[in-house]
């Protein structure tokens, strides 16, 4: 209560300055407090650290030596591993388009059958004929006694010129989604390990 009357005394100006003194103090004491946080927590972690040394498993232990070498290698790996960062930023799209394919293409004196896969209807539901602007082509691997061949799916993509509604024959189905051994390999390989 006394406090509140000392306070109704003051001057608007002479409030205003105490109120910044106490921010001031206030930012201090925060900074102190701050610092002090920081000092605690860096001295647990040391704490942790020795301890583990002097506690720990004979094996986990290292001395001063080792520690000078586990510094140098800490550095090196840094190194490195900002070199490769480095190395990684410069490298363009262009450099990424001309790694080879995951999946080499089939031998090109394998013998080939064609399969064409082609709509039932090229008659479009508005009534216009239907143009053939591209195709598909996938090669399958097969195996007949002795002899290997390759199976040349190839699926025709159609359009309507008037409503452009573009239609595809539908993939067939394999045994192996997305893969290039036919029934008839995936049999011979399972025949001649079992």
């Amino acid at each position: 209560m006394n406090l509140s009357a000392n306070l109704n005394a003051l001057s608007p100006d002479e409030l205003r300055t105490l109120a910044a003194q106490l921010m001031v103090q206030v930012s201090e004491k925060e900074r102190e407090l701050r610092y002090r946080q920081r000092r605690i927590e860096q001295l647990t972690h040391e704490i942790a650290v020795l301890k583990r040394l002097q506690f720990g498993k004979r094996s986990e232990q290292l001395n001063v030596e080792q520690m000078s070498l586990l510094n140098e290698a800490i550095d090196a790996d840094l190194a490195v591993l900002e070199i490769e960062l480095e190395q990684l930023h410069t490298d363009t799209p262009a450099h990424k388009q001309q790694q080879k394919p995951k999946r080499a293409p089939l031998p090109p004196h394998l013998p080939r059958t064609e399969i064409h896969h082609e709509p039932d209807e090229l008659t479009c539901s508005c009534g216009c004929q239907r143009v053939r602007i591209g195709q598909d082509i996938s090669e399958k691997l097969d195996y007949k006694p002795g002899v290997f061949t390759v199976e040349r799916h190839i699926r025709g993509k159609w359009v309507c010129k008037a409503c452009e509604t573009l239609i595809q024959a539908p993939v067939p189905p394999h045994v192996i989604d997305k893969g290039m051994p036919t029934t008839g390999l995936l049999a011979q390989v399972l025949v001649a390990k079992y």
